[in-house]
């Protein structure tokens, strides 16, 4: 476990090279976000989708949602319409998960998504683990990783670094944990869903419905892209 909590970005590089290492040779990370810990890996391999179903107790009818880099990224696999892109313009990075329809053909295997068509995004505003998704964009890899929580399904999620430890690090479960202190808040994210031209709100966190309805409103009315 490295423990990066209170440490400027300059100051661990090397600790997230390290991350971005154990992501491509196909290992699970356990990470921060400003809601609560996640852990993941490479979407591409599919021994590690397999591998973290197993680890979560998780059905396999229940695929997983990833975290991004940035739009550009996102919009590699996923298509996105102007209600999307309004949305993910304003609320990028932060506490918005967008479902949206996967692009075909997809790099993204079927498995990730449960053979689902559609596809869940976020780039995260958390700074650790975003600039791990910038780093792996910069090796030309996918900008992306499996982002779920830290817990077996249908258990309280992890709030600090030591909490997925004490879950995880005994059984062999996870290979590299990154402890950025506790989360700075335990309320998981919003999302959204805009595979059509009327959005769904599928779980309320931080951001509220009111908000998100009222900026898509005020765009409509001032002629931007929600239109």
């Amino acid at each position: 476990m490295i423990r990066l909590s209170g440490k400027k970005l300059e100051d661990i590089k090397l600790y997230l090279e390290i991350a971005v290492d154990n992501i491509i040779e196909g290992n699970v990370i356990a990470f921060p976000t400003n809601s609560v810990y996640g852990i993941g890996g490479d979407p591409l391999n599919i021994k590690l989708v397999e591998r973290i179903f197993d680890i979560k107790y998780r059905e396999r009818e229940k695929g997983f949602l990833l975290l991004v880099s940035d739009f550009e990224e996102a919009s590699r696999i996923a298509h996105f319409n102007n209600i999307a892109k309004t949305l993910a313009e304003q609320y990028w990075p932060g506490q918005l998960t967008l479902i949206l329809k996967r692009k075909e053909p997809n790099i993204i295997p079927l498995e990730v998504t449960s053979f689902q068509e559609t596809i869940g995004l976020r780039v995260p505003e958390n700074q650790i683990i975003l600039e791990i998704l910038k780093i792996l964009k910069e090796r030309d890899h996918f900008g992306g990783i499996i982002g779920t929580s830290a817990n077996y399904s249908g258990e309280p999620p992890s709030i600090s670094g030591y909490e997925v430890a004490k879950k995880f690090l005994g059984l062999g479960a996870v290979d590299f944990i990154i402890d950025g202190g506790k989360s700075k808040s335990k309320i998981a994210t919003t999302i959204v869903d805009c595979t059509t031209d009327t959005v769904k709100f599928l779980r309320i966190g931080k951001i509220t419905e009111e908000e998100i309805r009222s900026y898509l409103s005020t765009e409509e009315s001032d002629g931007g892209s929600s239109e």
